[in-house]
């Protein structure tokens, strides 16, 4: 493992290479965290179009190869494309219902294709919009958004935890959490240690450790790992040439709006974490690399890309900045889509083992917005109530799953995401608030009154020189007990004297 000194410390923290070993250790512990995510939208939507399994698979293969593709090119970057931050790429699971809807409505996986295509490239072309809202992206706005991502994964982690499969006999049980459990503590186990490669390998180390305990008990079986071919290539337009269908377009755009606003709370958050300077230009790399990413993806059978926050958590957990962990991760998912043996292997984890790592992430990234927020000014202002209408209204999904039901279509796939609610109400009332200061009145509200202690006027006008207040009450200069009002009797001496 390669060790830089001070002298040869990047002036960006996230430039910092840490040698091969060590790019390969915490890569893959990347692409472990974030497996189950990047493989879940290709079988759900392989279901739902009634594929086969052999189709199933070239839709995974397809996801994990253009998921590494787009992770080089957000991490590497080339001009005008990509943030250059550790940012892991895969299919955005903000696009299973939209997608899910345009197959089973009659369109089809070319409807789909088509869709993810068109709305992508509208996508591409008003990224500047997005780029040149940072100034919109204070602390206030940037620490609710993290927070509710760690909140939005909770559940996941629970689901995980349980088994992930809601419909299995076995989801929920006792072995599932105990695997969980014994994962989690795993993690606390290894970050404990005083060797630091092993604390920062803690979540991979555990899911090693937790898969080779569940092995033990006859929970996993490597079985299948030898079935199917070694070698694949994703063959481009295998379903299809992509059709396009203006409702379609329509539905996939709201979609890729939501992807943006997402995208950018994952860049704002990753460079807050990591302590590292992103400006509208970064941020704009950032967008154009997830939208051109989008738009390829179609070709191989795969869908929208975008930022996965559960690695944000991986990198708050860890303490690794660097660009090229994240790369190698990048390198190892496009092997995994031209290799399917790796991918059956690394698909050999059980469900419980991600939960009890899950757990850990996904608390670290609400730990990190709490932290973001704590830096947020809350004198005389309205931030507080800021805050809490941003966090509330981003839980409202999490805690109601159907809470936008009966909403329009477009408007319950908008805000059916927590992280986008969060982040719209956040922009809008902090521009509410704190730039559009016309009319905002010189008495502030109770929420503003309550961020601080303070006391009326006419209160500090009756003492006198030397009064003093302890255990409850307040004395003179002499150490006599002045009365208060309400405990008076009529010789105003205080009652608890008679």
């Amino acid at each position: 493992m390669t060790t830089k000194s001070p002298l040869h410390t990047p002036a960006r923290p996230e430039d910092e290479n840490l040698g091969v070993v060590a790019n390969v250790a915490y890569g893959f512990q990347h692409v472990l965290t974030m497996y189950g995510g990047i493989i879940a939208v290709p079988l759900i939507v392989g279901q739902a179009a009634g594929l086969n399994s052999a189709e199933i698979g070239m839709l995974i293969a397809a996801s994990l190869f253009i998921g590494g593709l787009a992770t080089l090119l957000q991490t590497i970057g080339i001009p005008f494309f990509g943030c250059q931050l550790p940012l892991v790429q895969g299919v955005s699971f903000a696009s299973v219902a939209t997608v899910v809807a345009i197959v089973t409505s009659g369109g089809g996986l070319p409807s789909v294709f088509g869709a993810v295509i068109a709305a992508s490239i509208i996508g591409f072309v008003i990224t500047p919009i997005f780029s040149n809202i940072i100034k919109f992206f204070p602390p206030l706005v940037t620490g609710s958004v993290i927070t509710i991502i760690g909140l939005t994964l909770m559940p996941v982690a629970a689901r995980w935890a349980m088994g992930g499969n809601s419909k299995a006999p076995d989801f929920g049980s006792m072995t599932n959490i105990g695997l969980a459990a014994l994962t989690l503590g795993l993690v606390l186990l290894l970050s404990k240690l005083g060797n630091a490669a092993i604390s920062r390998l803690s979540i991979l180390l555990a899911m090693v450790l937790g898969t080779a305990a569940a092995w033990g008990l006859g929970l996993v079986s490597f079985a299948k790992v030898m079935e199917g071919p070694i070698f694949a290539f994703p063959a481009p337009l295998y379903f299809g040439t992509p059709t396009f269908e203006i409702a379609a377009i329509i539905s996939m755009f709201i979609v890729v709006l939501v992807i943006l606003v997402e995208t950018s709370a994952d860049i704002l958050a990753v460079g807050d974490i990591i302590d590292t300077k992103v400006d509208a230009r970064r941020l704009g790399d950032g967008l154009r690399a997830d939208m051109i990413s989008s738009a390829v993806a179609p070709l191989f059978g795969s869908f929208t890309q975008s930022a996965f926050a559960q690695n944000v958590g991986l990198v708050a957990v860890t303490g690794v900045k660097s660009r090229f962990v994240v790369s190698f991760a990048g390198l190892i998912l496009v092997t995994l889509g031209l290799l399917p043996i790796m991918g059956r292997v690394v698909a050999t984890v059980p469900t419980a083992v991600l939960g009890g790592a899950g757990i850990v992430l996904f608390g670290t990234v609400a730990a990190s917005g709490i932290r973001t927020l704590a830096k947020v000014n809350y004198h005389n202002n309205m931030n507080l109530i800021i805050v809490a209408t941003s966090i509330g209204f981003g839980m409202l999904p999490i805690a109601a799953p159907s809470f936008y039901h009966d909403f329009p279509s477009w408007f319950a796939t908008i805000f059916h995401s927590g992280i986008s609610s969060t982040a719209i109400m956040a922009i809008l009332l902090n521009l509410l608030f704190n730039h559009m200061t016309l009319g905002n009145s010189d008495q502030q509200s109770v929420f503003a009154a309550g961020t601080e202690r303070t006391i009326r006027p006419e209160a500090l006008k009756n003492l006198s020189e030397g009064d003093y207040f302890t255990e409850g009450k307040l004395f003179d200069v002499e150490g006599n007990e002045i009365c208060v009002a309400a405990d008076c009797d009529d010789n105003r001496k205080p009652k608890n004297e008679h």
